[in-house]
């Protein structure tokens, strides 16, 4: 069987996205799993080449299909507008945005029609897709508007690794996601966590190849301490436990997020279902920060993310981290390969 071919776009190209796209390619263990290929302006990933003295060259190639890269040759499709070449690096920039989001749209659709086997995306700024009229939260709800799907989810996944008990590794998947806090209240229903239990299991089967362990999180400190500090728990949480269990998922909770992360990294659990963005995302990237990977679940295509934003204060310095780059690519690999099984 050949090795999945995979698109890596390059996000907004006045962030990190470009070098960290180049700064891994010459890892052997990516082209090991795969069949790399970038979306986005070659100019741009010969700047991020140069900029890492790597020994490679970019070459445009018209479609997908054409890809035969190497260590030594990055394939290049170009899916967005001259104009953006001339955007500054690290600010914000309209041109930047829609450069972004026509190379987002362009892998998509090349991964509904079965031409390439999974994206992993580079970060983009949320305030460049909005200035260029895409008014979304991010690749989550942008990806899942493109797949025509309602019911997805974000994973923050960290494989096996010293820092986990799990021999499948860590997920942890939000029922809210992109929103401000003070609109978690309203968006947090009994329904949305039964399906965010329901995407975990889905995940984290395919991955551990068994039935996994699902822990569930409460919102309030302390579990609400017996309604004190709030109701949600008996009120939309545990409904939704319960319900999920009389469905056969292995769900168990709600637990408070501090005690329940340390018993996930123990292995007491192989994902976690946390109630808003920052519940879950804080506790992984103190697991590991620089191996995290974002996996859209409830997609019909494999989709994975760097697990960091376009870090602007670090972007065309040679100082970005590219391990969440290589962990990305290793995680889509994965989930073609298992998607097959």
């Amino acid at each position: 069987m050949s090795k999945p071919l995979i698109a890596l776009t390059m996000g907004d190209a006045a962030g990190v996205g470009p070098e960290v796209i180049a700064g891994c390619w010459p890892s052997r263990e990516i082209h090991d799993l795969c069949r790399p290929l970038v979306v986005g302006h070659p100019e741009i990933v010969r700047r991020a080449v140069a900029l890492w003295n790597i020994p490679a060259e970019v070459r445009e190639i018209a479609e997908p299909e054409e890809a035969a890269p190497s260590r030594g040759v990055i394939p290049v499709v170009k899916r967005c507008a001259d104009d953006v070449a001339a955007a500054p690096p690290a600010m914000i920039d309209a041109r930047c945005g829609q450069a972004a989001y026509d190379c987002l749209n362009a892998a998509a659709v090349w991964a509904l029609d079965g031409r390439i086997d999974a994206l992993t995306t580079a970060p983009l700024h949320k305030a460049a897709l909005h200035l260029a009229g895409h008014h979304y939260p991010g690749h989550t709800e942008l990806l899942a508007e493109l797949c025509g799907v309602r019911d997805f989810a974000m994973m923050l996944y960290l494989g096996p690794q010293p820092t986990l008990a799990g021999a499948a590794g860590l997920g942890v998947i939000h029922v809210t996601l992109h929103m401000a806090l003070r609109d978690v209240f309203a968006h947090l229903t009994t329904p949305e966590v039964i399906a965010k239990i329901r995407l975990a299991h889905e995940v984290m089967r395919r991955i551990k190849g068994e039935a996994p362990r699902i822990g569930v999180a409460a919102l309030n400190p302390h579990g609400g301490e017996s309604g004190l500090f709030g109701d949600e728990e008996t009120r939309i949480i545990a409904p939704a436990v319960i319900a999920a269990h009389e469905a056969g998922y292995e769900a168990h909770g709600p637990f408070p997020i501090d005690t329940l992360m340390v018993r996930a990294r123990d292995g007491e659990f192989d994902a976690v279902v946390a109630m808003y963005h920052d519940q879950g995302h804080i506790a992984m990237k103190l697991l590991g920060m620089h191996r995290a990977v974002n996996v859209t679940l409830g997609l019909p295509i494999v989709r994975t993310s760097v697990a960091h934003g376009t870090a602007f204060d670090l972007a065309w310095r040679r100082k970005a981290e590219t391990s969440s780059m290589v962990e990305a690519i290793r995680t889509a690999a994965l989930l073609v390969d298992r998607r097959g099984k």
